[in-house]
């Protein structure tokens, strides 16, 4: 049996995180999570609201943070700019995944979930995108649960783990690649 040092398994994390593999599993991930909501709003006839449309577009910057990364991995500059917006994203999209479950954990009649979405003047993505960034439900509805667990909860989850993958791949992927 081998013995895994510390220094091996960061030589592994490192290999991981400079290959193609590892950005098309964030990528695909991604691009699963954005089809699924666009399968609950379009097919299942479920309307999202304001945080589901922030959670969305977090989702959305993952796909690219994957896209970049995947097409980039074997520059320093393109995995920094990828493992930048995937931190970003990641920590973004579980602020507001953990603001959506307590809005619907615990309700009050004094918060209001708007119907317009605070995009920037110059990206107002729900004008041009409306069928993906126009929210017109409720933040608190909770409208089907899957293994137990409402869509907020797993969007909890689901951003813990990309959170807590990008803390772990960060040092790995900004280290210089060694050409074999």
């Amino acid at each position: 049996m081998r013995n895994l040092s510390f220094c091996s398994i960061f030589h592994c994390f490192k290999d991981f995180a400079h290959s193609k593999l590892a950005w098309g599993i964030l990528a695909g991930s991604a691009l699963w999570l954005e089809t699924s909501a666009l399968f609950f709003q379009h097919v299942m006839d479920m309307a999202p609201c304001l945080m589901c449309v922030y959670l969305r577009l977090a989702t959305f910057c993952l796909l690219i943070a994957g896209l970049i990364g995947f097409y980039g991995h074997r520059n320093r500059f393109m995995r920094f700019t990828a493992v930048s917006i995937w931190g970003m994203s990641a920590f973004q999209g579980l602020s507001v995944a953990l603001e959506l479950l307590d809005m619907q954990t615990n309700p009050s009649p004094f918060a209001v979930c708007s119907f317009v979405p605070n995009f920037p003047a110059w990206m107002p993505l729900h004008e041009w995108l409306p069928s993906m960034f126009l929210p017109v439900g409720s933040c608190y509805e909770i409208p089907i649960y899957i293994l137990g667990l409402s869509m907020a909860e797993w969007m909890v989850v689901a951003f813990c783990v990309y959170a807590a993958l990008c803390i772990a791949f960060f040092i790995p992927a900004l280290s210089r690649t060694v050409e074999k």
